[in-house]
């Protein structure tokens, strides 16, 4: 039995550029200028694979989405689906998770912030930067949904253009010019370190140096730089001409990602040896300030600040959107269906916004930045698990009852069903890598069973009013 939700009140002022930008600023940020040292740490050079083989996991999720989204462009997205389509409680846990996720990643973008500010000023407490940046982006988001989408699309060309130049750069040293830097070389993808702290260990040599083991524990590092594509079904209820602008920046978005993100990491991981990097460093700024780009490297320490700030931005968006799509199907208090005369979901965006205030006090009682950014980089990926989950079996009810109404969708989605059962295997494994105490993913783990537990009493109890 299909499930009515009332329309909202969401103005259309996004256009195709703003959706393709918000879902590559969503996507290209801390995971991948920050996430990626830790990835590359546990995994040597075959990090390459993993980003490979997680971004086909994204692009399947992706069409899943794509696919309802373009037939259905609501507020809420899939949490909109799993109401509809399945039922009462997947609605809400697909919402509220989605909804408890990006403030885990606005807490994490925020303090990533404060870690970049302290490239420039090694005395400034991180819980400071947080408070900063926290007022900015919130004040931003508090106009139309059209300065936001030209705000978000400033931020995400910065980040391309900026990863473009490090893969022009890169290449020209590599092909044409490699002794502008000793040592760099393709074969660093493979052979034993010639320099540095690990030279002549062969531990550190190869393309697995710690085997297939160590590209499978990378997965969920690297998981936590996809989260963000599901931006672009959270834009779809406030796109202009969804039904074409929607399966464009699906088939778009992800092949620009692959693209850029395997590129950027066989430049970076060719120009110097993988083993003499830290695990905590952002391997993009690291890199160039080590073989002597210092000009370039503080110039990419602003890059990787817009590049989290923009993720921030996201969130907050995506955050508001979310809870109003709650709202309207009755899964939130109503207060939060409110919008103003520019169609900004005010209550919303201001309970999202006291909730991601927490940065502050993680960041003033955890002040080393890496520990706060750990957890909540663990209870992100744990909580995008779910929601990828959620998409995939969403999906699942969404083309059984149009296949049953012989209904043909505008933007059907490929090898269904074998291709929601390979993402729904796929996001057990992830959860089964993050449990191994290799990357002290655990507690975010058994966390999992409570968190569902806890919104299931939450649900109760709203339906019992």
């Amino acid at each position: 039995m299909l499930r009515e939700v009332q329309e909202g009140h969401l103005k259309r002022g996004l256009k195709n550029r703003h959706i393709q930008l918000i879902a590559l600023g969503g996507a290209v940020g801390t995971g991948l200028f920050l996430g990626t040292g830790g990835a590359i740490f546990v995994a040597g050079p075959s990090v390459i694979l993993g980003y490979a083989l997680a971004g086909l996991l994204a692009f399947l999720i992706m069409r899943q989405l794509g696919e309802m989204d373009t037939e259905e462009p609501k507020a809420g997205s899939f949490s909109y689906f799993a109401y509809k389509y399945w039922g009462e409680f997947p609605g809400f846990l697909a919402g509220w998770n989605y909804w408890i996720l990006y403030v885990m990643v606005a807490v994490s973008e925020l303090t990533a912030v404060a870690a970049y500010m302290q490239y420039w000023f090694p005395g400034l407490e991180t819980w400071v930067s947080a408070l900063l940046f926290f007022i900015l982006i919130n004040a931003i988001n508090l106009a139309t949904v059209r300065a936001y989408g030209e705000m978000e699309f400033l931020f995400a060309i910065i980040k391309l253009i900026a990863l473009a130049a490090m893969i022009g750069i890169g290449a020209y040293i590599l092909l044409l010019n490699p002794e502008l830097v000793p040592g760099s070389s393709i074969e660093n993808l493979w052979r034993i370190p010639t320099s540095g702290e690990h030279a002549g260990d062969p531990a550190y040599g190869g393309f697995f140096p710690n085997g297939l083991k160590g590209l499978l524990l990378a997965v969920p590092i690297i998981t936590f730089a996809f989260g963000g594509l599901e931006l672009i079904g959270i834009t779809a209820a406030e796109a202009d001409n969804p039904q074409e602008v929607i399966p464009k920046a699906v088939n778009q978005v992800i092949y620009r990602i692959l693209c850029f993100y395997i590129g950027i990491l066989v430049i970076l991981l060719s120009l110097y040896h993988w083993s003499n990097l830290h695990p905590t460093d952002s391997p993009f700024v690291m890199i160039f300030d080590r073989i002597g780009f210092k000009a370039v490297a503080g110039t990419l320490n602003f890059v990787v600040l817009t590049a989290a700030l923009s993720v921030y931005n996201s969130s907050v968006y995506c955050n508001s959107r979310m809870l109003y799509g709650l709202a309207l199907q009755g899964n939130a208090p109503k207060i939060f269906n409110k919008t103003d005369k520019r169609g900004v979901p005010g209550p919303a965006m201001l309970l999202s916004g006291i909730l991601t205030f927490l940065v502050v006090p993680l960041n003033y009682f955890l002040p080393s930045w890496i520990d706060a950014f750990h957890v909540a980089m663990s209870v992100v990926v744990a909580a995008l698990v779910i929601n990828w989950a959620m998409i995939s079996l969403a999906h699942l009810k969404f083309k059984q009852y149009m296949i049953q109404h012989h209904h043909q969708t505008l933007f059907p989605s490929p090898w269904h069903p074998f291709s929601n059962y390979l993402c729904l295997a796929a996001t057990l494994f992830i959860l089964g890598a993050m449990a191994t105490p290799d990357l002290g993913m655990l507690r975010a783990v058994l966390a999992v069973p409570i968190w569902v537990g806890l919104v299931y009493a939450g649900f109760r109890l709203l339906k019992k009013k």
